[in-house]
This record gives structure tokens, sequence and C-alpha cells, in this order.
């Protein structure tokens, strides 16, 4: 399973470092200590930002532009024989893409793998990391 810091959650998020820690103290998600750092579940991060997303809508600022490449969480993966759904939450926006069930594998996606979601024309193509 995939681990993150309170800061790389916080920038998943889109929330300084602070609110993040504040989140995890009052138990908006799980965080574990590891020597002195604080490790939240790859799933358990996912999970809270699919409901993050719905607590503040979907609706993106009208002041800023989207942007090509969109780095977030994979919340979702639905495996076919030959092809693979992979949903990513990165800040409010919710990003599907179809692609082959041997990307998938290779790329390692599963719930909770940060990935970023590249955007060209009508094509979504996601790197890991």
């Amino acid at each position: 399973m995939h681990y993150y810091t309170v800061s790389e959650a916080a920038e998943l998020l889109g929330v300084s470092t602070d609110t993040a820690r504040r989140w995890a103290d009052a138990g908006r998600f799980p965080a574990t200590r590891q020597s002195s750092k604080r490790l939240i579940p790859g799933p358990d991060l996912a999970a809270f930002c699919v409901e993050l997303a719905k607590e503040n809508g979907d609706e993106t600022d009208a002041t800023t532009s989207a942007r090509n490449a969109m780095p977030g969480i994979v919340t979702r993966v639905i495996l076919g024989d030959v092809t693979a759904q992979v949903e990513i939450q990165a800040g409010p926006h919710r990003v599907v893409s179809l692609l082959t069930r041997e990307a998938v594998e290779e790329l390692g996606l599963e719930p909770g793998v940060s990935a970023t979601a590249r955007v060209k024309s009508t094509s979504v193509h996601i790197d890991v990391g």
C-alpha cells in the first residue's frame, strides 16, 4: 500500500500543510505516526479527496484556466478484459481515462497511487508519481 506524508497529502488536496495536519488531528482522514512523520494510507486519502470534492462542489475557480497537467490521486480502477477505466481526483476535478488494461498494470495504477492526468484534445494520458 502507498502512504503519503502530510505535506504530500496537502499538495494533492490543494491546501496548506497546516490545514492537512489539522484535518488529520480532527480525524477527517486517518494518519499514523512512523518516527516523527505522520503517514496517510493512499486508499484513505483517495476516499477523502472524493468526499472533499463533493463538499466543495465540482466547479472550477473562474479566475483560473485549466492546465494540461493535473496532479492527483487515483480513486478508482475498473479492469476489463482488454481495457480499463481509471478515475483520478485532481483537486476539485474528477478526471476519467479509458486506457488498456496492460497500461494500467504496467503503471501500477490502483486507488491511492499518486498520478498526473495529462490532457491533449480529448485524450487523457496518465503519468505515475
